[in-house]
């Protein structure tokens, strides 16, 4: 790979990088809103809103309907989606 491949490879890592962050930041502030809740243990696999104990970003969970894993839904929608607006309690190792 000649070194204009790699800086155009690079260069399209950071942009994505640069993506995901804005799109990040954009579902927080529309929860910071206070129109959207918390809603743990609907989220399915690869599709959560952030972070667990078990990982550090949105779309990392490995299993659906994990406890610890909640996405953003418009507030007093959890109960009817099946979840809870609760963390699970938190366990020590």
């Amino acid at each position: 790979m000649d070194s204009s491949s790699r800086s155009k490879l690079l260069h399209s890592a950071v942009a994505g990088l640069i993506a995901l962050a804005a799109a990040q930041a954009a579902s927080a502030q529309q929860a910071a809103a206070g129109d959207k809740e918390k809603c743990y243990g609907i989220a399915k696999a690869g599709a959560n809103d952030c972070g667990t104990a078990t990982h550090t970003c949105a779309g990392q969970s490995k299993k659906s309907n994990a406890p610890d894993e909640w996405k953003y839904v418009p507030k007093g929608t959890c109960g009817q989606a099946g979840g809870t607006t609760k963390p699970p309690p938190k366990t020590g190792k």
